[in-house]
């Protein structure tokens, strides 16, 4: 695979409609919001839609959802073990040519001996292992471009789902479920070339990735997001021709955020329906770095 010697930045400009986008558990699952009222998608949350993605593909990744979950590891030190097992090394190159999500993200190794400390010191096996690993791909999380609304429902379950001694319907259960009725959401992130050396992420690596922004809600349909609810409108895709980078992230990435934040509602209607607008925008922002822009899934 060819080394990635460019520093890469990109933009995800995502569209929401009547859907939960990233629920808040310390908030009753309400979308989460700022203290403005602009919403909000961790990078947490976009870190598991794209290592969902990448399962879908059949990439090996590290960091698996209890759903996705078919190698019969449990957790993640079950998962480390059963590598260490098969022979597999623990050096830093070794745990990220294994893992996609690894070298991309990177990952904190850290694990208890599952041996009592008696016999660790007897067979004189490690207590434990803790392997920092920095991952050169990075992503902020989104955020809307103008505030959003929240809606809420109340929904009632009534049916028993449990039989009754005396045979009766039990009593109806009440809920509320929230949404936001329509938002444009915009998440930033880069691929540093100096940290891609240090995990193997190549350039073969960074196309994978830009592959997986683009269908980042395929085959993520659930009751809080149906399907079609959510979408990757555009991903913005910036490559600079050496790691010496001329242009910083932040001036990459204001480039867009200023296009965005300044345009009134009908001249945002006009860069989300034709992306030719928005390259033209970007286009003359940097003589030098011309973006790719590719419409999502």
């Amino acid at each position: 695979m060819s080394s990635l010697n460019k520093k890469i930045d990109f933009a995800i400009i995502m569209q929401v409609i009547k859907a939960n986008p990233n629920g808040d558990p310390l908030d009753s699952n309400r979308p989460r919001v700022d203290f403005n009222g602009f919403g909000e998608i961790s990078d947490v949350c976009l870190k598991r839609k794209i290592r969902d993605r990448a399962i879908d593909d059949g990439m090996p990744i590290f960091v698996v959802s209890a759903e996705k979950e078919t190698d019969g590891c449990k957790s993640l030190h079950d998962r480390f073990d059963s590598y260490v097992k098969k022979g597999g090394a623990t050096d830093v190159l070794s745990l990220c040519q294994q893992w996609y999500d690894v070298r991309a993200f990177g990952q904190v190794f850290a694990f208890k001996s599952k041996e009592k400390a008696g016999k660790d010191k007897d067979s004189g096996k490690p207590a434990g292992v803790s392997i920092p690993v920095r991952g050169p791909v990075t992503i902020q999380c989104a955020t809307s471009l103008e505030p959003v609304s929240v809606s809420s429902i109340q929904i009632t379950k009534s049916v028993n789902s449990e039989t009754t001694d005396d045979g009766k319907k039990s009593t109806d259960t009440m809920g509320m479920k929230h949404r936001i009725d329509k938002g444009t959401y915009v998440a930033y992130g880069a691929i540093s070339p100096q940290l891609a050396e240090k995990t193997g992420f190549s350039y073969d690596d960074a196309l994978v990735l830009k592959n997986l922004l683009k269908k980042l809600f395929d085959g993520d349909a659930s009751s809080a997001r149906p399907e079609g609810s959510m979408t990757v409108k555009y991903l913005i895709w910036w490559e600079q021709d050496s790691s010496n980078t001329v242009h910083s992230s932040y001036k990459v990435h204001q480039s867009l955020r200023q296009i965005l934040t300044s345009a009134s509602g009908e001249d945002l209607e006009k860069i989300l329906c034709d992306k030719s607008v928005l390259q033209s925008k970007l286009d003359s922002a940097f003589t030098d770095l011309k973006p790719e822009i590719s419409e999502g899934n």
